[in-house]
Parts: structure tokens; sequence; C-alpha cells
């Protein structure tokens, strides 16, 4: 069986974006660690307002050596933070306890392919939950991964090196 879409989803809208947004409050509190590397809090910039922005996201991978974090817009490119991000690709993320300056990039499909497959195979019942959020039914098969990196952009979170830091969001 394929990848198989049941619904279109999108952005969360009223109760459910405040369920989504519940994490920023530890992270303000300075718990953000409690959330370990399963999850970042991202400082971003408005790409019309100017303004600073926050939002929490699940990581696909963590690299401890270099700090760099691959990370899944559920929701497509119409996901605000995903569009921000694109725009103003220079922002700062809490990871754990720390604070690191990085750049994103979206990765080509074959570099979101394996990914996906690599996340699919460490965390198998987290995938097919991601693709149910998103409305498609996943299978489990390396196939509907493969096909899942298509749907889900996938960003690339480098760490800026200190010499090439650029101004980055406040937070």
């Amino acid at each position: 069986m394929a990848l198989r879409k049941l619904r279109d989803a999108s952005p969360p809208q009223g109760w459910s974006r405040s369920f989504y947004r519940a994490p920023i409050v530890l992270y303000r509190m300075g718990l953000g660690g409690l959330l370990g590397r399963r999850f970042i809090l991202l400082h971003h910039v408005g790409r019309r307002s100017g303004l600073a922005r926050q939002a929490v996201l699940e990581v696909v991978r963590h690299d401890p050596a270099t700090n760099t974090c691959i990370i899944a817009s559920g929701f497509g490119e119409r996901a605000d933070w995903f569009r921000n991000l694109m725009a103003q690709p220079e922002a700062r993320i809490e990871l754990g306890w720390k604070r690191i300056d990085i750049r994103a990039e979206r990765l080509p499909l074959d570099e979101a392919e394996l990914e996906m497959l690599d996340y699919g195979q460490r965390n198998p019942r987290s995938a097919k939950l991601v693709a149910k959020l998103i409305g498609y039914e996943h299978d489990g098969t390396d196939e509907d991964l493969r096909s899942l990196a298509g749907v889900l952009p996938l960003i690339r979170l480098q760490p800026l090196d200190a010499g090439s830091r650029q101004p980055s969001v406040t937070g």
C-alpha cells in the first residue's frame, strides 16, 4: 500500500493552537531542558511584521557532535514558522538547556528521503502518528517514508560559526 491521503490538514487554530504552543511556557520558565533533545524552541522573525516569533518543534534528528538539528514542517509550506524561516534563515534555537544561533536550509528531496527513512526506523510509532496528524495513512514501509519526505519539508538547522555569526532574533 502506498502513502494515502485521508484529509487535508492545516496549521492549528483556536484552542488546538494553544495546545501546540503550551511547551513555550516551559522554555520561558527556563525549563526547556525538561523536553530533552526531542523538541526545540525556535526563535525566528516574522517575514512581514519583522517581530520576534516562537514555535516549539519536534526534532527529526540531532547530531550531538555539531548540534545540527533536522526538523520537519508537519503542515508543509503553509506553516508560518516555515515561511518565516525560509525568508530569514538566521535564527536561534533552544535545544535542551542550550541556546544556539543557527542558519536554516531546506533539504533537497534525496537527503530528506534518507532522513525520513532513518526517523521511521528509529521511531516507527511516531512516524505513523505524524503522518496521521497531517492527514495521511502510513503503513510503515520505506516507500511510505520516502513519500512522506515529499510531503513534509525537512530543514537543517546548522549552528553558526562564531566568526560568521549574524545578528538574529533576541530572546
